[in-house]
């Protein structure tokens, strides 16, 4: 994969009123179609996928493919959903899903 940009704008997974050091994961879309993935505690360590397989895991995750990773998951909340719309619009507009 290419190198990553300097100037991509992070989009952080984490509750709004969460200002706590996380652990989180931050997404950034970049040019030519890339999705580049790190975690807060690590922000040097970047993973990067293209759009087709980030949509795809987006999906995935929204339909409940990977509950079975997570053990007691909460099915009265929609936290996850609700960031996963987040970072939909965001890229769809061109802007951050976060402040």
């Amino acid at each position: 994969m290419a190198d990553t940009p300097a100037d991509l704008t992070w989009i952080r997974a984490a509750p709004e009123d969460d200002e706590g050091p996380g652990p989180w994961i931050e997404v950034a879309f970049g040019p030519d179609e890339l999705v580049h993935l790190r975690e807060t505690g690590d922000p040097a360590n970047i993973v990067t996928t293209t759009r087709v397989k980030w949509d795809a895991f987006t999906k995935g995750v929204q339909a409940g493919e990977f509950d079975h990773f997570i053990e007691d998951v909460d099915s009265d909340t929609d936290t996850d959903t609700d960031i996963c719309e987040d970072i939909e619009t965001a890229d769809d507009e061109g802007t951050s899903a976060r402040p």
